[in-house]
């Protein structure tokens, strides 16, 4: 097996990076595209995405170009519209044998992406894990149900996940990984992305002109303030904390703040999860989940002071577009896909004292006490922190 080869030695005029599949894994690649772009500012860099992705990418300086491909296309019709770009060299930032499948069949000369057993023979230069690489575990029920029955200290060998893992196990590394292939920088940046001051402009009057109508007893010489909720999560229901913990927090803050005003967040499929919480919340949440396009999206949570969201991408998107996020963490881990730049203090990332998490499953086994361990009342002091800064 070959690891990553001197960077001179690849051709860099025309580089196709073929992205990433779902929303937040593409906002954490950000990073490695930035560095990418420093290493080579001559070479024209072509991002090839899934089309629901495409508008993250709007504008962004790392880029010359945006291919895209549809849900239900084929490996072999992406290659062969890839082969019209006559690109030289490929970067696969995807683990799956199919994103290293459409390369080979573009005939890219020279094809790089990490080397696993399952998919090497379609790479020319498959690059090793780094040595501090942490792979996501996902715990079998008996494990999860021998670490909650074990004594406080019983440590039970390799079973027990530090709490606090090394920086560089975090996702970024490993995209900044493969782009230093090419010779980029492989230290971290915080993910970037791009929104004009004329989208949230707009986004203000599509959604907010009567905002101010849902507030409950607002002081009208007084400024709203924009406050995010993110309740669902697409993974599944274990990294979603609970809809009315969302709503106990939104209603304590308000009482507080006075003339909070809490959009809430997520695709269609939330909607109705999204209204619980406005219905329990009692007032002073608008439900646009589904409303909105992606750069609406961006557009909305730039303008909020904080966002209140569950591990899923809109946390992700929202860090990079430098807005505050406060997250509870239960079947997830921070240390492997927290927001932003890992060890960033204006992001609140709390987990509960549960010795099986993270167990990295869809849905938990037992009795939840990672999400519900996390009080609501912790939940509020993080945010109303968030909110002094």
């Amino acid at each position: 097996m070959t690891n990553s080869s001197p960077a001179a030695t690849f051709p860099s005029h025309r580089i196709l990076v073929r992205g990433v599949n779902w929303l937040g894994d593409a906002v954490m690649t950000t990073p490695a595209m930035q560095r990418l772009r420093e290493a080579l500012p001559e070479a024209h860099i072509t991002l090839l995405t899934p089309q629901k992705l495409s508008d993250l990418w709007q504008a962004h300086p790392s880029l010359n170009a945006v291919l895209t491909f549809s849900s239900g296309e084929s490996p072999w019709s992406v290659a062969g519209r890839l082969r019209a770009g006559h690109f030289q060299t490929a970067l696969v930032l995807p683990n799956s044998p199919r994103s290293a499948l459409e390369v080979w069949l573009a005939r890219v000369p020279q094809r790089i992406g990490s080397a696993h057993s399952w998919r090497n023979w379609f790479l020319t230069h498959p690059v090793a894990a780094r040595l501090d690489h942490e792979r996501m575990h996902k715990r079998s029920v008996s494990e999860i149900n021998r670490l909650v029955s074990a004594p406080v200290n019983d440590v039970r060998g390799p079973l027990r996940t530090p709490r606090h893992a090394p920086r560089a196990t975090h996702h970024i590394h490993s995209y900044l990984h493969l782009a230093a292939a090419l010779g980029a920088n492989p230290d971290p940046l915080a993910p970037r992305l791009e929104i004009s001051a004329a989208e949230m402009q707009q986004v203000e009057g599509a959604f907010l002109r009567d905002a101010r109508d849902k507030v409950p007893g607002s002081a009208p010489g007084k400024p709203l303030i924009l406050l995010g909720l993110n309740p669902g999560a697409e993974y599944g229901p274990a990294k979603r904390w609970p809809a009315a913990s969302f709503a106990a927090v939104a209603r304590e803050v308000s009482r507080r703040m006075g003339n909070c005003l809490w959009v809430a967040f997520g695709g269609n499929s939330d909607w109705e999860l999204c209204n619980e919480v406005a219905r329990l919340a009692g007032g002073g949440v608008l439900n646009l989940a589904g409303k909105t396009s992606l750069r609406q999206l961006m557009a909305l949570l730039k303008l909020c002071r904080v966002v209140l969201t569950n591990d899923t991408g809109p946390m992700h998107v929202a860090a990079a577009l430098g807005t505050p996020v406060v997250v509870p963490f239960g079947s997830t881990s921070p240390e492997l896909t927290g927001p932003g730049l890992p060890g960033d203090a204006r992001h609140q990332l709390l987990r509960s004292e549960t010795p099986c998490s993270p167990c990295f499953r869809r849905v938990c086994p037992i009795d939840f006490r990672c999400m519900t361990g996390i009080r609501e009342e912790r939940v509020t002091a993080a945010l109303r922190a968030s909110l002094a800064r």
